[in-house]
């Protein structure tokens, strides 16, 4: 182990060939931002139409506990990948290099590769047309969807965020490309309480909402009808029907106008509210061994090179993500202490190395960028493949309301 310093270009390239380092991690300690004694609401998972926590047993500090998670790996990743496409928007001279696949729909909206959920793969670009042609008979398109393991390149030169977030082409009939994440990120809570059971500890959160004109609105079915129709096309089609049925069941009673917003809702006890712990704790692990699965070609050189600039994406990644400590309301947090970086040099070996910052970060990536470039690895430019959206999907396109 040595002390304390950056880690830097010629570690990555060592971490990149063949036998080189397993691992980099940063790990931080993390405490609720009003103290000890302030309850955090973890993630809230669905499991048979009910919201629940997650709860796990982890090995932390030599004892076996029960954890609540308080962001998962695919939650984390994807704020990662929002950091990047914010610097990308923002026109950042380094982060706007990356290559992506961009959709584009009538309404003006725009999705890139980074954003959607299947990446690459994602059902809105294969919907699309590319230069007026479906987007899956373009050569481009169709180039990145035939890389393999084996030469990842075309992947990497048009859509790379899936080389290091992960991604599957699962609808394709065969040459399904599946790569698995190089880099994962999570956030644990320790309960606090290791005697009882963690969904015993869970709190329940109280809610109300105050009206000023009145904590009632009761109307007649005319009435609610006439509210309807002058909001009709603003409400989604289950909310609608429910209140149609509503309407219906009144006859000539009454209807409540509380499902258009009028009126208030008393305290209730019932949602989830949060959990106790007695330490949080956020975790990076970036995989040199799985991006020492890919490939660009026979060429050893620019395979290395190319493994480089996945991995130097990722440190910046990592870096844009533990700029920002925001995960969900109530769940406030605050760094006890510095990341711990550190660089598992294979045997029960490892440095560690001061925390990692966008600044230095972006050094290395666009010392890798270059670097990738003159292998002929990856030639990374901000080129975009445009896609139009299907206006299928965009007509189709319906947001439900959260209170149905």
């Amino acid at each position: 182990m040595k002390g304390s310093d950056m880690i830097t270009f010629d570690d990555l390239v060592a971490a990149c060939t063949r036998g080189g380092a397993n691992v980099l991690t940063s790990v931080t300690t993390l405490m609720p931002a009003a103290g000890a004694h302030a309850s955090v609401s973890p993630a809230k998972f669905v499991d048979r139409s009910n919201s629940v926590f997650a709860f796990e047993w982890r090995y932390v500090d030599g004892e076996a506990v029960e954890v609540a998670l308080l962001d998962s790996k695919q939650s984390q990743g994807n704020r990662a990948e929002s950091a990047l496409q914010g610097d990308i928007n923002a026109g950042h001279e380094v982060i706007s290099k990356l290559p992506r696949i961009e959709v584009s729909y009538p309404d003006g909206l725009t999705f890139t590769d980074l954003e959607l959920p299947h990446r690459f793969a994602d059902g809105h670009v294969r919907a699309g047309t590319i230069d007026g042609q479906p987007a899956t008979q373009d050569e481009t398109y169709r180039a990145v969807r035939n890389s393999s393991p084996a030469n990842i390149a075309p992947l990497v030169n048009t859509a790379p965020a899936a080389a290091l977030f992960g991604g599957w082409d699962s609808t394709r009939v065969k040459n399904q490309l599946r790569l698995p994440s190089a880099l994962a990120g999570e956030v644990i809570g320790v309960l606090a309480d290791q005697g009882r059971a963690g969904v015993e500890q869970q709190s329940k959160r109280g809610g109300a909402r105050v009206d000023p004109y009145s904590m009632s609105v009761q109307l007649t079915g005319p009435q609610m009808k006439e509210l309807l129709d002058g909001q009709r096309d603003e409400l989604s089609p289950k909310l609608v029907a429910k209140i149609e049925n509503e309407i219906k069941q009144a006859k000539k009673g009454l209807v409540s106008a509380s499902t258009l917003g009028l009126g208030g809702i008393p305290p209730t006890l019932e949602s989830l509210g949060g959990v106790s712990c007695r330490t949080i704790i956020r975790s990076w692990v970036l995989s040199f061994a799985t991006l020492r699965q890919l490939r660009f070609g026979a060429d050893e050189q620019a395979t290395v090179a190319g493994r480089v600039l996945l991995a130097a994406l990722g440190l910046s990644a990592i870096a844009r993500a533990e700029q920002e400590l925001y995960l969900r309301a109530n769940c406030h947090l605050v760094e006890a202490a510095a990341p711990v970086v550190t660089l598992d040099r294979r045997f029960g070996n490892y440095d560690t190395y001061d925390a990692l910052t966008v600044e230095y970060s972006d050094e290395l990536l666009a010392k890798a960028i270059a670097y990738a470039r003159d292998l002929g690895a990856a030639d990374w430019h901000g080129q975009v493949l445009k896609v139009e959206g299907n206006p299928v999907v965009y007509s189709g396109a319906v947001e439900e309301d959260p209170e149905d």
